[in-house]
């Protein structure tokens, strides 16, 4: 019995709260495929932002987002994201980022500078022999990788989406409050799916998947059949 393997790209939309960084994460480990968190690369040159002391609203917030220097590692068992050499995986998380990241990446010269290396980091894998990358984000679908042949669109209550969010801040030891966080929740949806570049929206061929009541292992499990089903699943034989 060999290993399953991902062949080509398979995109994963939606927005926060819908845990689509941990089922991407994951099915990229069980098939051996690239992980690529675009996130995280927005979120990267939003903390540039803040260090530089700018406001994310300001026009010069695009001007230091587009100088970042910054490297985003595939490995789905240990994704990294550095900026300017330094590690920030944990910092990007904190509530600074999170509540700065959509005015940020709203700016579109940031945005396909940032396109752009996405695709770069896609074709480099896809590139490198049979294999797959799973794609996660807020246009992968309808923008970074238009022409994959799976694309999924997770989507959930914004009041499920905020407990989730909840959750995880209590877990990094964060303080919580159950109302700002929905308003959070909410506002970033307007924001993101309001942006004039790239808004949140599924694409045309998406399949669109609610995960309200869904638990990890069920959408992990949906989206494997996905996969399976578009003949982007191959099974190695052993030895």
């Amino acid at each position: 019995m060999g290993a399953e393997r991902l062949h080509g790209v398979l995109a994963v939309d939606g927005p926060s709260g819908t845990g689509k960084s941990t089922v991407a994460r994951r099915l990229a480990r069980e098939l051996n495929a690239a992980y690529l968190d675009t996130g995280s690369m927005y979120r990267a040159v939003t903390l540039a932002v803040l260090r530089a002391g700018r406001s994310p609203e300001a026009p010069e917030a695009a001007d230091v987002a587009l100088d970042a220097s910054i490297e985003v590692g595939t490995d789905p068992s240990a994704p990294s994201i550095l900026l300017g050499g330094e590690d920030v995986a944990e910092e990007i998380r904190g509530e600074a980022v999170t509540t700065s990241v959509s005015a940020v990446s709203a700016y579109p010269q940031v945005r396909r500078r940032l396109v752009e290396l996405q695709r770069s980091i896609i074709a480099e894998q896809l590139g490198k022999g049979p294999g797959g990358i799973v794609v996660e984000g807020r246009d992968i679908g309808t923008v970074v990788a238009p022409s994959a042949p799976l694309k999924v669109y997770l989507t959930a209550s914004a009041e499920v989406r905020a407990t989730r969010r909840g959750g995880q801040d209590r877990r990094a030891g964060r303080s919580v409050d159950p109302d700002a966080t929905l308003l959070a929740v909410r506002r970033r949806d307007e924001l993101d799916s309001g942006r004039a570049e790239s808004p949140l929206r599924p694409a045309k061929d998406a399949v669109t998947l609610d995960t309200s009541k869904l638990d990890v292992t069920a959408v992990l499990a949906r989206l494997h059949d996905l996969a399976s089903e578009r003949g982007l699943v191959e099974r190695e034989v052993a030895g």
